[in-house]
């Protein structure tokens, strides 16, 4: 897949994984109705250049659009005009390659104490790992849309950390994109997670950067 197609993947399942609209395809990429305070809409950008970039940020007044481009964070600081600011943290797209569910290994069971719970509803199967207190302590969701499925909202509380819940909860949304019919996963990361994806054997596909328009 090229940075078109992966893009038009990631959309299309980051729409279904958040319950929003469908996206509405541009010239330049995709329009995002998110309507969540201050993320008011998403303009997602597979192939951005600095003419398009400028015209959009002259043309977006409204506080809580973002932008979303495939391009380095250094090159979209000089794209960006007065009123946008760039995210602190770069951003990455990544991919991986779903093993069929006959060749995957069961996830392991989760820490002694921990349990782990999975939910379907509207397309998206949710992994939440609780801790021993009933406490969260990591989750995720994916959003299979056919071929492909989305990875999104992935995380684990601090004080929860370095006890493998990560890759459990990866491990056991792969199985489930995989089993819906996916093969390929598709995930934006931070520069935190991409270290925990990689270990995990996905692949950096091009850099991710977000800015949003101040208020």
């Amino acid at each position: 897949m090229d940075i078109a197609a992966i893009t038009s993947a990631w959309v299309a399942g980051w729409t279904v994984s958040r319950g929003t609209r469908p996206a509405e395809p541009r010239p330049w990429g995709y329009v995002i109705q998110v309507g969540a305070p201050g993320h008011v809409a998403r303009h997602v950008l597979p192939e951005p250049d600095g003419t398009t970039v400028r015209k959009l940020c002259d043309t977006i007044t409204e506080p809580g659009v973002w932008l979303r481009l495939m391009a380095p964070r250094e090159e979209v600081a000089g794209w960006i005009t007065p009123g946008w600011t760039l995210r602190e943290d770069p951003g990455f797209l990544m991919t991986k390659a779903l093993p069929h569910p006959a060749g995957q290994a069961a996830p392991p069971a989760p820490p002694d104490g921990y349990r782990l719970r999975t939910e379907r509803a509207a397309g998206v199967v949710t992994v939440r790992i609780l801790a021993p207190d009933g406490e969260p302590a990591a989750r995720g969701q994916v959003a299979p849309t056919g071929a492909t499925a989305v990875f999104d909202q992935i995380g684990t509380e601090a004080a929860h950390r370095r006890r493998g819940l990560g890759a459990l909860v990866m491990g056991t949304l792969e199985r489930a994109a995989a089993e819906a019919g996916a093969a390929t996963g598709i995930l934006g990361a931070t520069v935190d997670g991409r270290a925990l994806y990689t270990a995990l054997g996905w692949e950096v596909r091009g850099p991710l950067t977000g800015a949003v328009r101040a208020g």
